[in-house]
C-alpha cells in the first residue's frame, strides 16, 4: 500500500500540514523537525507526490461545491439555491469565488477530484454526506485537501455540519403529544437513509419516553413525494383505527397527507393534526397553513463555508462537526385536538 502524508505524520507524531511544509522547505519549521520527519521519509520509503507540493504552493481563490442531482433527496434538492447563497454570503467578501460541479456528469467521483483538485482550480471544497465515500475522503486526505462535508460522516473523521434531524423528529412529536394527540403516525423516508433514520429515531424516541409505545405499522416507508402522502394518508384515515395525527418527512408528504384528509372529510386540526419537516414550499400557504420545521439551509451553506475557510487558513485543525438546530412554527394544522372540535 502506498505511503501518505498521513502515514508520515502519524509516525513523526506531527501534523500533515508540517509535513507538508517540510515538502515545500518552510522556514516555518525548525531544522530539527525536518531533519526527524525526513528521516522518517527515508524509513518508510515515501515518494513525494509531486501534485500535493504543488497545491501546498498554489492558491486560486476558488472553492468548489459538489453535489450529484441523480443522489439529492428531499432535505438539499429544494433548496440548494439557499445552500448557494449562504456560501457565497461568506466566501464573496474574502474575494473567493464559487465553482459549482455536479457530480452526474463525470465518470466517478475520483475524476472530479483530478478535475478540481489535482488540477489546481479550488482551494477547498464542499460537498455532501451523500456523495462521500471513504475512498474520496482517503484520496483528498492524501492530497491534504480542505474539505467539509454538509451532512452528517461518521465511518471515518471528517468534518461535517449537519442540521440535528434526531432533535426534529422529537420537537414535532413532541408538539403533537402536548397539543393532545396521542397515536402519531410517520410518514415518507426510505429506510437505509440516514436523513430517515435520524428523523424517525426522534419520533420514536418520544413515543417511547412518553409511555404511549412504538407501533411500526405507523410508519410508511417510501419515496417522500405528494403522491406517497396522499396514498398512505388514505390508508391509514380508512383503517380500522385510524391515526389522529401525522408527522411527515417534508412538505410533500404533508400536502398529498392534507389532501387525501380533505377528500375524506377528515377535519383538521381536530380529528387529525399535521406536523412537517421544512417550511418550503407549501406550509404557509396551505388550508389550514401546516406547523413545521424550518431548517435554514441558508445557515448550513454559510456555516460550511465559514468552516471550510478556517480549514484552509489553518490546515493544522483537526476535524470537527456541528449539529445546527431547526425551529418549530405552529400553525393551525396542529392546533390544541379538543379545542380543534369545539
Amino acid at each position: 500500500m502506498k505511503v501518505t502524508i498521513q502515514d508520515i505524520a502519524k509516525a513523526a507524531n506531527v501534523a500533515k500540514s508540517t509535513v507538508s511544509k517540510v515538502l515545500n522547505d518552510s522556514p516555518r519549521i525548525s531544522d530539527e523537525t525536518k531533519a526527524r520527519v525526513r528521516e522518517i521519509m527515508k524509513q518508510m520509503n515515501y515518494t513525494p507526490s509531486s501534485i500535493a507540493t504543488r497545491l501546498a504552493k498554489r492558491k486560486s481563490h476558488n472553492i468548489g461545491i459538489l453535489f450529484d442531482i441523480s443522489k439529492e433527496n428531499e432535505n438539499t434538492n429544494p433548496f440548494f439555491y439557499n445552500i448557494i447563497v449562504g456560501i457565497e454570503s461568506v466566501i464573496s467578501p474574502l474575494k473567493y469565488e464559487l465553482t459549482i460541479a455536479n457530480l452526474q456528469q463525470e465518470a466517478t467521483e475520483l475524476s472530479v477530484i483530478d478535475r478540481l483538485v489535482r488540477s489546481g482550480r479550488i482551494d477547498g471544497l464542499i460537498t455532501n454526506s451523500i456523495i462521500l465515500n471513504d475512498e474520496m475522503i482517503e484520496t483528498l486526505n492524501s492530497l491534504d485537501f480542505p474539505f467539509v462535508s454538509m451532512g452528517e460522516y461518521l465511518s471515518t473523521p471528517v468534518s461535517w455540519i449537519d442540521y440535528d434531524n434526531a432533535e426534529g423528529g422529537r420537537m414535532l412529536t413532541g408538539h403533537l403529544l402536548a397539543e393532545g394527540y396521542s397515536d402519531v403516525a410517520f410518514i415518507g423516508g426510505e429506510r437505509g437513509e440516514d436523513i430517515f433514520s435520524k428523523r424517525h429515531q426522534g419520533y420514536r424516541q418520544t413515543l417511547l419516553e412518553a409511555g404511549i409505545g412504538y407501533r411500526e405499522d405507523r410508519t410508511i416507508n417510501g419515496v417522500a413525494d405528494e403522491n406517497l402522502g396522499y396514498q398512505s394518508a388514505l390508508e391509514l384515515l380508512q383503517s380500522h383505527h385510524p391515526p389522529d395525527s401525522f408527522v411527515c418527512m417534508n412538505n410533500y408528504v404533508a400536502f398529498g397527507a392534507l389532501k387525501a384528509a380533505q377528500q375524506l372529510g377528515v377535519a383538521i386540526p381536530g380529528q387529525l393534526g399535521i406536523a412537517t419537516f421544512d417550511d418550503y414550499p407549501f406550509s404557509p400557504y396551505t388550508h389550514p397553513p401546516l406547523t413545521s420545521l424550518f431548517i435554514d439551509t441558508f445557515e448550513l451553506g454559510a456555516t460550511a463555508a465559514r468552516t471550510l475557510i478556517e480549514r484552509i487558513d489553518k490546515p493544522d485543525l483537526p476535524s470537527s462537526s456541528l449539529l445546527l438546530h431547526s425551529k418549530l412554527i405552529v400553525r393551525e394544522s396542529t392546533l390544541n385536538k379538543k379545542a380543534g372540535l369545539e
